[in-house]
């Protein structure tokens, strides 16, 4: 079979990083039969500073074009203080989830196992093992409602953004969540804040209806303080979680924190149609870029969830995964997860190692 990539290799790290996945693809490729042909794409700040705009004009349409887009890392302090938003890396992400339609963000986030005494919770929590995967609508919510600033007569200038969701939106993104469920261990844990917000009241309702049609689901309601308290206490019961944009955004990321290391960490953004984009969940790193130091293995993770999500190619996928382990459980590591160490390698040395074990 063949599989066209569009790569995105965007600033500071995100070349070195999408230079490693691309050698596992390759690999991958040749031991499987698949031949992946690939096609870079400008966006970010390297954009800027070749077109002016870190979107640049027909960057969606090559987008789609292609079966899948996997993407480094954009951005840097280097084009952080425009006020034109073509002029921030930032516009480009938010555009192109746009316009390829992408309204679920996937983010796994799994405590491997040779990381165990890098987790940050208690050994006896850590022992009980991390694999739960983040569905966080990406398209609604606060982040894009209206918002407005205005001048009172007693207190002073005030703001408000608009919270706003749809049954549509809430719908497609809990099914997503059920029908990934289907595929790990049939639990989705809803989260919401139903006892304020009637944004939220209205997801429930949904999402109750939804878990009536998957009975073979095992489905709870969550509120978003008390899932924020449960993913340090105890995050070995969540398997599928499931929430919109805001609650997402910091769950997420909390949900990363705990397994060790972002820079093991994958995600994915995907849609109905449009292919699905693949990232590493670490920023652009401007401070150690080309310096062969950055962490290659959150972006050969997203390559994995790219064969497994975008192309259905579970075995290549479970390959990847094992490679990783197999590597990180002889001790191999980046300074960034361990410290300098006779154990400690850069870049191209880990991504090498990853290869051989496939």
């Amino acid at each position: 079979m063949e599989y066209k990539i569009a790569l995105i290799r965007g600033d500071g790290i995100g070349p070195e990083v999408v230079g490693e996945a691309v050698k596992v693809l390759d690999v991958i490729g040749a031991k499987y039969g698949h031949k992946f042909n690939y096609t870079d794409i400008l966006m970010g700040g390297c954009a800027i500073d070749a077109v002016g705009k870190s979107y640049p004009d027909g960057t969606a349409e090559a987008c789609k074009a292609c079966d899948a887009v996997l993407l480094g890392a954009v951005g840097g302090p280097k084009w952080g203080h425009s006020t034109q938003p073509e002029k921030r890396p930032e516009t480009a992400l938010l555009s192109i989830r746009k316009d390829l339609g992408l309204y679920a963000n996937l983010r796994p986030a799994t405590l491997r196992p040779a990381l165990a005494d890098a987790c940050p919770l208690r050994r006896e929590t850590a022992e009980k093992g991390i694999d739960l995967m983040m569905v966080r609508e990406l398209t609604g919510g606060v982040y894009f409602g209206k918002r407005d600033r205005y001048q009172t007569e007693d207190r002073g200038v005030e703001a408000s953004d608009l919270m706003a969701y749809s049954e549509l939106e809430i719908e497609r993104i809990g099914r997503r969540a059920f029908e990934l469920a289907r595929l790990r261990r049939k639990k989705v844990s809803s989260v919401d804040k139903a006892n304020v917000l009637e944004t939220s009241r209205l997801w429930r309702e949904i999402m109750h209806r939804l878990a009536a049609e998957y009975p073979d689901v095992q489905y709870e309601d969550v509120l978003v303080d008390n899932c924020a308290m449960q993913l340090v206490r105890d995050p070995g019961q969540f398997d599928v979680v499931v929430t919109e944009n805001m609650f997402g955004d910091i769950l997420s990321d909390e949900a990363s924190m705990i397994t060790g290391s972002i820079g093991l960490l994958p995600s994915a953004s995907i849609g109905d149609t449009a292919p699905g984009l693949y990232e590493p969940i670490h920023g652009s790193a401007p401070d150690i870029a080309g310096q062969n130091k950055a962490n290659p293995i959150a972006a050969i993770l997203s390559a994995a969830m790219m064969l497994r999500y975008s192309f259905k190619l579970a075995a290549e996928a479970d390959n990847i995964e094992q490679a990783v382990d197999a590597v990180l459980a002889d001790g191999w590591h980046t300074a960034d997860m361990a410290g300098e160490s006779e154990k400690s390698l850069g870049t191209v040395e880990i991504g090498q190692l990853i290869c051989k074990n496939i």
